[in-house]
């Protein structure tokens, strides 16, 4: 399976030897599916502004819309491309989209932008039991100076035992890929009890941006007045520099949850 998608714009022919890349900086973004909390009111025109103005080269989506026919019909800002290639719009080249979620009038799931090639994907379904159904987007990039780093976006489930055993899942995605390889996990773990990460962390060499720098994990739900530990930025073989959490406005008013941002060193 490729990243190339319909829509997806162009790849310019990259330099014969490029320069290495040792520093990209990511984004992680519970999108909502474009709505603000509560769903009062759509604003994915305003996120797509917001997310190119972080100057992000991966960007890592969850709850992000593939279609929603009913949404479209009521909305007249409504994108004629899925969500994913709308936010990626002529600044992230490739794209790769996970679908989990599926409905009578559309599907979301979740969803990477990269500045650099995807070379391929593979969405991972971790669904456990009953309706609620969940993946694991597992992405390989051609970052120039590596032969390849991992990228896997992550959106769990709402349930302990399911997380659980999803993590469980995750370890065994870690295990199978090359020990030297760089590893970037990003999402929303749902983990509100911190028992997840305790399981993450017994993982080798795996690290927490911001539990690594500030001594804790990024608190990021609800968006207005941010309590829960959900969202979160693990790395393997890399280093984290700079996390950040964006919780001034816009974003305060684009999602229920605070996007996080971290400088990722190769």
């Amino acid at each position: 399976m490729t990243a190339k998608a319909p829509g997806q714009a162009s790849r310019q022919h990259p330099p014969e030897h490029p320069v290495a890349v040792h520093r990209m900086r990511i984004l992680t973004v519970n999108t909502h599916k474009g709505f603000t909390a509560f769903n009062r009111r759509f604003i994915l025109p305003e996120l797509r502004e917001a997310v190119r103005s972080t100057g992000a080269d991966l960007v890592f989506l969850q709850e992000v819309l593939g279609e929603h026919d009913r949404h479209a019909e009521r909305h007249h800002n409504w994108p004629a491309m899925s969500q994913y290639e709308f936010l990626a719009d002529s600044m992230w080249s490739d794209f790769a989209y996970g679908r989990n979620a599926v409905y009578p009038d559309g599907h979301h799931g979740n969803a990477l932008l990269s500045k650099y090639p995807i070379l391929h994907y593979r969405n991972l379904d971790v669904s456990i039991t009953g309706p609620e159904r969940r993946g694991l987007l597992h992405c390989v990039l051609q970052v120039p100076g590596h032969e390849e780093v991992h990228a896997i976006c992550v959106h769990l489930s709402l349930l302990e035992s399911h997380r659980q055993q999803q993590l469980g899942l995750l370890r065994q995605l870690l295990d199978s890929l090359a020990d030297d390889a760089p590893v970037i996990i990003a999402g929303d773990f749902n983990d509100w009890q911190l028992r997840g990460n305790t399981t993450l962390t017994r993982a080798r060499d795996l690290h927490e941006a911001f539990e690594h720098h500030n001594g804790s994990l990024a608190r990021t739900y609800p968006a207005r007045f941010p309590l829960l530990r959900l969202d979160r930025v693990y790395l393997r073989n890399a280093t984290s520099h700079a996390p950040t959490i964006l919780g001034n406005k816009p974003w305060t008013h684009l999602s229920d949850h605070l996007p996080l941002t971290v400088e990722v060193h190769l």
